[in-house]
């Protein structure tokens, strides 16, 4: 590896890292696939150390969002932290997304509370039969930085 582009290629993070970042961060990419076809949308988003919540709100008529993660059997989810000097960390997570179930309600809003960018989305929600929240279980991630 020529030294000379080391700084740019930065370095992997490890899992405390990447826990620190993902509770730090609070907004990012979800991005999943239907029929082939690809869609990410930005996110807030809670993290409890094992999973990822997301809260569907501002539905499009044909509920884009819900068709894409019904569809899935796999999801992506990108946080990105660019610092005022240039220096940035990313990280990856992927496994399955589902929308939980109401007695999962609690560990959610907790999630979001504690660390999404949003975090006043659950805030002031009660419990509903049928929460249009969803939960990705981490299965994979991955983490870099540079110029840190």
């Amino acid at each position: 590896m020529d030294s000379e582009l080391r700084p740019l290629l930065g370095m992997e993070l490890d899992d405390s890292e990447i826990d620190e970042m993902l509770r730090e961060t609070g907004a990012g990419v979800l991005s999943m696939s239907a029929d082939g076809v690809p869609y990410g949308v930005p996110l807030s988003f809670g993290y409890d150390g094992d999973r990822l919540y997301f809260l569907f709100v501002g539905a499009t008529a044909d509920f884009r969002k819900e068709t894409y993660a019904e569809q899935s059997d796999e999801v992506s989810f990108t946080a990105v932290d660019v610092g005022p000097d240039g220096a940035w960390r990313s990280v990856i997570v992927s496994g399955p997304l589902d929308r939980i179930s109401p007695e999962e309600w609690d560990a959610a809003r907790e999630a979001m509370l504690d660390n999404a960018y949003r975090s006043d989305l659950l805030a002031d929600h009660e419990l509903r039969e049928n929460p249009n929240v969803w939960a990705l279980d981490v299965e994979e991630r991955s983490g870099r930085a540079v110029g840190q």
